[in-house]
């Protein structure tokens, strides 16, 4: 079987991937780094031969929103898997352009569409028979969250719970990059994210509310409570239907106060708006330009300070009796910067992509069709995630810190 992959993407995340993958020669033997700015492949394919990593990594310029390109590229290198880790838009483009080419695919975020400040699934899963048909698998959300906090609630299910009622997913960053506002990944798809309604599963429905409506402190291992908020993320929307005894599901997030004001003027003076505007008779749209004036996040890494602690509260029921568990990793962001020069966020989206591309190579996640991480065997992924930088820790039967 091949084991040469194109990777497409090259910030933040696409430097943790391609120099993850370029460390572990016997799942990875040819690297291809794509992306719209060939610079910036270069930039990573220089520094992962400066620090003498095993594998070598070619560089290729690509539009990812242009299928005939990508799929010219495909058939001209012959990889066994794509890793996108380019922007959510571009999800589908890269996935008509994988069956026609005839190669696997994998991603770290669902699709969106540029023009509606919405996530979901269901034109991903419109794909199942496209790719069961070719015989190709497609893995969706194979991050930390969406990605490792699946295959936490499935090793939960798994080892742990006859039936699981409640996951609580709850992720904190509470590092330093010493800026006054920057955001951890793409700019623009962070403040979408953050910025639309608040949603959560109870009793077989989705509960809106608005955005950052609910919050409280919430303990997290080694860094102490923290103000939490509650938001809609992607991962509450397949975990809800692939684990179906679950009667509530909600994802937590921390926000430092100065993070929120400075959002909060941003939203009132309009920059963080879609809708285009004219600018000196010209179309731009407000977000888009202020991602451009914010830091990249691929440039946070090196002054970062600080730790980030992402995990899954569950509380259900084991041999006819209550049953909580507690799983999560705490990565420190200093650490990520010496390993792979990058901060924590990246590094904590970038290494399970790495360790899902590795598990569908070997075979041990592999089906024809179209994919969530915890739909396969958890177990060898959380064998890997302690080997690979992301070990994880956990606690059994002990107070969970919601309502019930």
């Amino acid at each position: 079987m091949s084991k040469k992959i194109v990777i497409i993407g090259a910030g933040g995340v696409g430097n943790v991937v391609v120099k993850k993958c370029a460390m572990n020669p016997a799942s990875f033997s040819e690297i291809v780094l794509a992306s719209r700015t060939l610079s910036k492949c270069d930039a990573i394919a220089a520094e992962c031969a400066a620090i003498g990593l095993p594998t070598a990594v070619k560089t290729r310029q690509v539009d990812a929103d242009n299928v005939p390109e990508l799929v010219a590229l495909f058939k001209e290198e012959k990889p066994f898997l794509v890793i996108n880790v380019a922007l959510p838009y571009q999800d589908l483009t890269i996935m008509d352009a994988c069956l026609e080419a005839g190669v696997h695919y994998l991603d770290t975020a669902n699709y969106e569409p540029k023009d509606v400040a919405k996530f979901e699934y269901s034109w991903q899963w419109a794909y199942q028979e496209k790719f069961k048909k070719a015989g190709l698998m497609a893995l969706l959300g194979c991050g930390f969250d969406p990605g490792v906090t699946g295959v936490y609630t499935a090793y939960a299910n798994k080892h742990y719970f006859d039936e699981m009622h409640y996951l609580d997913i709850i992720d904190c960053n509470a590092g330093d990059h010493g800026k006054a506002f920057a955001t951890n990944f793409n700019p623009e798809i962070n403040i979408r994210e953050i910025t639309q309604k608040g949603k959560y599963w109870e009793n077989g429905e989705w509960i809106e509310i608005e955005p950052m409506s609910i919050h409280k402190p919430i303990d997290y291992p080694n860094i102490g409570p923290k103000e939490s908020y509650v938001l809609y993320h992607e991962e509450l929307e397949s975990l809800t239907k692939n684990f179906p005894t679950l009667k509530r599901a909600r994802f937590w997030m921390t926000f430092g106060q100065a993070y929120l004001t400075h959002l909060e003027v941003l939203q009132n003076v309009g920059m963080t708006s879609i809708a285009p505007i004219k600018f000196k008779g010209m179309d731009i749209v407000p977000l888009e330009f202020l991602k451009a004036v914010l830091p990249e996040p691929g440039t946070l890494g090196e002054n970062y300070s600080g730790q980030t602690s992402i995990g899954c509260q569950i509380k259900g029921m084991k041999d006819g009796k209550d049953a909580t568990y507690y799983v999560w990793n705490n990565c420190h962001h200093a650490d990520c910067y010496q390993e792979v020069q990058a901060q924590g966020v990246s590094y904590t989206t970038g290494v399970p992509a790495m360790i899902g591309a590795s598990l569908m190579i070997d075979g041990s996640w592999f089906a024809p069709g179209v994919f969530n991480v915890e739909e396969f065997n958890p177990d060898p992924f959380m064998e890997l995630l302690n080997i690979h930088g992301l070990p994880w820790d956990e606690q059994h039967n002990i107070t969970l810190p919601h309502e019930y």
